[in-house]
């Protein structure tokens, strides 16, 4: 998902979008919704199969 994306999803949930990386981004979205605010923390292994950020998170 691009930043202009992430951006607008974290505008949608009341996040502040000044100044932050996409990455802190995303795990403010995760706080938000209720996950664990793990985006690009895993070491190439993610038990979060459900994830949406799974495919931007993961390395190839």
């Amino acid at each position: 998902m691009n930043m202009v994306a992430v951006k607008a999803k974290a505008k949608e949930m009341g996040i502040q979008t000044a100044k932050m990386r996409k990455a802190e981004l995303i795990r403010a979205i995760q706080q938000a919704e209720g996950h664990f605010p793990c985006f690009e923390t895993a070491k190439d292994y993610c038990d979060q199969m459900d994830c949406c950020w799974r495919e931007d998170c993961l390395p190839q």
